[in-house]
C-alpha cells in the first residue's frame, strides 16, 4: 500500500505538533511495509528531495511570499499539488513497468493541506483521508471574524471531502462533530505518540550539575514549561500561580522554553514580583531540550485549549512528573492521580495546588512518573498508532474497491450549518 502524505510542516520545518506527528507516523508506517511519500514546504538548509529512513520526501517552494498568510497557504498548495501531480505520473510509470498495481491513498494533515489533497482526489479519483489536529473554533473559543470563518469553512470542506477523518482524542471527535458537523461514525480516534528512546542520551552526573546551573540554583526545584507563547497554552496562568507555589515551597524556579512574542509574559512576571524567579530561555535546540528534561523536577502544561498535548507525552516519556490542566484532550493523556495531576483550566490556585502536592510528596510524584512511562510504552506507542492508521487505510481502500466511487457533490446546506457555529454563543 502507498500513501501520499501532504503537510505544511515536516522536520526540520517545525512550527507546531504536526511536524513531529507526521515524521514519527511516517517512519513507523515505513517499518510496517507502507510506501510513504511526504509532500511538504521547503525549509532553509533542507534538501529539496531525499529518502530519509525509507520515507520519500519532497519539499516544495511557494511561488512567492503571498499578500498574507492565507494567500501564502494557497501558493504553497499550488506548489504541493504540482509536485504531487508529477509524482503520481512518475509512480504510475514505475508501476506499469513493474507490471503491478499499488493501492494509493492521499492523507492530508489539517486545513493547510486541503487544496492540494482535494485536487489530487478529484483528478485521480482516489480516496482522501484527513487528520484534524485542531479546529479554528477551538483555538479561538468560537468564530470571531471573517478570517476565522474562512479557515473554519476550509476545515469543514476537508472533513466533508475526506473518506475518513482521524482525530487524536475523544475530545476532538466531539469538537469536530459540533464545530464542523463531521458525522460521528466518519471519525476514528487514534492517539498521538512519542519515541521514548530519544530521551536515552549520554548525560553524566557532572554534566547535569553544570547544565542545570544555567537555569537554577542547586537548592531550587525547577517547574518547566515548553510551548508556544500564546494564550491558549496557558503560560500566563502558570506565572500567576507562582506566588502561591513559592509561598508553599519557597525554593522553586519557573523555566519557560519557547520562541515567539513574550514581552507580555515578562511584564506579567514583573508586575506580580516574580521576575527573579522566572527564566525565559526562548527557543532551545532539540539537543538541549532533551537535556532539560533530565534536570527538571515537574513539567507543567496549563493549556486553555489542547486537542492532545504531545509535550505532556514527552515529559511522561522522560519520566518527569506532570501537572496539566483539564482542558481538551489532556485528561485522556494524563490520568489524574495515576500518571499525573490534572487541575482546573485557567485557575492559578488549582494549578499551584497541583504542583505543590507533588513537590511535597516526591514519592507519589515518582510513582506517577513511572506509571506514566508505562502508558507511553503500551498506549502511546508509535508502532501501535501506525497499525491503527494502516487499519483505517485498509478499511477505506476496501470500501473504495467495493464501490469505485469518489463522492464529490457538496451540499451547500450542510456547509451553511457548519459555518453557522460562528454566530453561536461561545462554549
Amino acid at each position: 500500500m502507498r500513501v501520499i502524505l501532504i503537510t505544511w510542516e515536516y522536520p526540520p520545518k517545525i512550527v507546531g505538533g504536526i511536524a513531529r506527528h507526521v515524521y514519527d507516523l511516517s517512519n513507523a508506517m515505513v517499518k510496517l511495509g507502507i510506501e510513504v511519500h511526504v509532500i511538504t514546504c521547503e525549509h532553509p538548509g533542507a534538501v529539496a528531495e531525499e529518502v530519509e529512513n525509507g520515507v520519500y520526501l519532497y519539499r516544495v517552494t511557494p511561488s512567492g511570499p503571498g499578500n498574507d498568510f492565507v494567500h501564502w497557504v494557497h501558493l504553497l498548495n499550488d506548489a504541493m499539488y504540482a509536485r504531487a501531480d508529477q509524482l503520481m505520473t512518475e509512480l504510475a510509470a514505475k508501476d506499469k513497468a513493474a507490471s503491478r498495481s499499488v493501492p494509493t491513498l492521499i492523507h492530508a494533515h489539517d486545513w493547510l493541506a486541503h487544496f492540494a489533497a482535494n485536487g489530487l482526489k478529484k483528478k485521480y479519483g482516489i480516496p482522501l483521508i484527513a487528520t484534524i489536529h485542531a479546529t479554528e473554533y477551538g483555538r479561538n473559543n468560537g468564530i470571531n471574524g471573517p478570517l476565522q470563518g474562512y479557515i473554519s469553512s476550509v476545515e469543514w470542506e476537508l472533513t466533508y471531502e475526506a473518506w475518513r477523518v482521524i482525530v487524536c482524542t475523544e475530545f476532538m471527535k466531539r469538537e469536530c462533530e459540533f464545530a464542523l458537523r463531521t458525522p460521528w461514525d466518519k471519525m476514528d480516534v487514534i492517539y498521538n505518540g512519542v519515541e521514548p528512546e530519544k530521551f536515552d542520551i549520554e548525560f553524566s552526573d557532572e554534566d547535569k550539575i553544570s547544565f542545570r546551573a544555567r537555569y537554577a540554583a542547586p537548592e531550587e526545584k525547577i517547574i518547566f514549561f515548553v510551548g508556544r507563547m500564546v494564550r491558549e497554552k496557558g503560560v500566563q496562568v502558570l506565572i500567576e500561580a507562582l506566588p502561591k507555589i513559592r509561598w508553599g515551597y519557597n525554593d522553586t524556579k519557573l523555566l519557560i522554553v519557547g520562541g515567539g512574542y513574550k514581552d507580555h509574559l515578562i511584564s506579567l512576571a514583573q508586575h506580580i514580583g516574580m521576575d527573579r524567579h522566572v527564566y525565559f530561555a526562548g527557543f532551545v535546540p532539540d539537543a538541549d531540550l532533551l537535556k532539560i528534561f533530565k534536570i527538571i523536577d515537574i513539567a507543567c502544561f496549563p493549556s486553555l485549549y489542547e486537542p492532545f498535548g504531545i509535550v505532556a507525552l514527552e515529559a511522561m516519556a522522560a519520566k518527569v512528573p506532570v501537572v496539566v490542566s483539564d482542558a481538551g484532550g489532556l485528561p485522556e493523556v494524563v490520568r489524574n492521580g495515576v500518571t499525573g495531576t490534572t487541575t482546573y483550566a485557567g485557575n492559578p490556585n488549582s494549578l499551584a495546588d497541583g504542583i505543590l502536592s507533588l513537590l511535597h510528596d516526591p514519592g507519589k510524584a515518582s510513582s506517577m512518573a513511572e506509571a506514566a512511562y508505562q502508558d507511553v510504552l503500551t498506549v502511546f506507542n508509535w508502532e501501535r498508532i501506525a497499525k491503527q492508521t494502516i487499519a483505517v487505510y485498509e478499511r477505506v481502500w476496501a470500501e473504495y474497491e467495493a464501490t469505485k466511487v469518489i463522492p464529490t457533490a457538496k451540499p451547500e446546506g450542510s456547509r451553511k450549518k457548519a459555518l453557522s457555529n460562528g454566530t453561536k454563543a461561545k462554549a
